[in-house]
């Protein structure tokens, strides 16, 4: 099974960056903007396009504000096993990091998904920009 980890410093309260994941719907305006181009919410999952087309049907499976972690998975034909949880810790007052892991089925897919990453890494730190000093 393939493992894919991201340790993204962020420099914003993790307060803010908390507030933006745990907006399930909203990850389009949130978090990635630009990266994801539409999110839906569907009962317990929200249905995301990605600005290279694709589409992606989400679950939630656990949001625990005291953790700061949430987790979700992905179902589909391609992907035998997709689960991925981001958590939001705290690096002083000003800023934090987001712990990002996903574990995935085929391994076959693993780079793929990983270029998908650093791209929504991008827009993460897009929507989040360093503090004017």
């Amino acid at each position: 099974m393939a493992s894919i980890h991201n340790d993204v410093p962020l420099p914003a309260p993790a307060h803010d960056v908390w507030d933006a994941v745990r907006d399930f719907g909203a990850l389009h305006r949130r978090l990635v903007p630009g990266f994801v181009t539409a999110c839906m919410l569907d009962r317990d999952a929200r249905i995301v396009t990605f600005a290279n087309g694709s589409v992606a049907r989400e679950v939630l499976v656990d949001c625990d504000d005291a953790r700061q972690r949430l987790v979700y998975a992905i179902n589909s034909e391609r992907l035998k096993h997709y689960s991925a949880s981001v958590q939001v810790i705290a690096d002083g007052e000003a800023s934090c990091r987001l712990v990002w892991i996903i574990d995935m089925l085929p391994n076959e897919l693993a780079a793929y998904v990983q270029g998908q990453t650093k791209e929504a890494v991008t827009a993460m730190h897009k929507a989040f920009p360093t503090a004017a000093t």
